[in-house]
């Protein structure tokens, strides 16, 4: 079995899971103790970084593990768990580009990270554009309207 072990916390003014308005939200990942404050240079000299953190405030009762509606709008079609970024998934991992700020010592500070405050980090990765798609992007209908007012 693997353990994974959080590199850091999300210190944000966002206190709860809400579904949209995550446009501008600035927040800090404070390295968490014992890792090495050095494990962040040079990451300022890239503009986005990817975080991957856990959705730890997610109950066991409400993972999603099949079909459902997203947001359980009956006006989109029901899709499995993995067609959708919902935070009730079954291993509770969250995914997100965010702009950097900046870093402060053991800190980075971003803005557009979709994670309430006290949200484990598990790494952090820099955006390469050689590691976005090479092709244009297609989503369904349903996807555009979910996200209409999640920035």
């Amino acid at each position: 079995m693997l353990t994974v072990i959080p590199i850091g916390f999300v210190r944000s003014p966002r206190r709860t899971m809400d579904d949209d308005h995550w446009g501008g939200v600035r927040a800090r990942i404070e390295l968490a103790p014992g890792v090495d404050p050095e494990s962040l240079m040079g990451l300022e000299a890239f503009s986005h970084a990817e975080v991957i953190f856990v959705f730890d405030r997610v109950a066991e009762g409400s993972v999603a593990r099949g079909t459902r509606h997203p947001r359980d709008n009956p006006e989109w079609p029901r899709v499995g768990i993995f067609a959708q970024r919902a935070k009730d998934r079954p291993n509770r991992i969250g995914a997100t580009i965010v702009a950097i700020a900046g870093r402060d010592g053991a800190a980075l500070e971003v803005t557009d990270l979709d994670a309430v405050d006290g949200t484990p980090v598990l790494d952090i990765k820099p955006v390469m554009r050689e590691f976005l798609p090479r092709t244009e992007v297609r989503q369904p209908q349903w996807a555009t309207a979910l996200m209409k007012d999640y920035w």
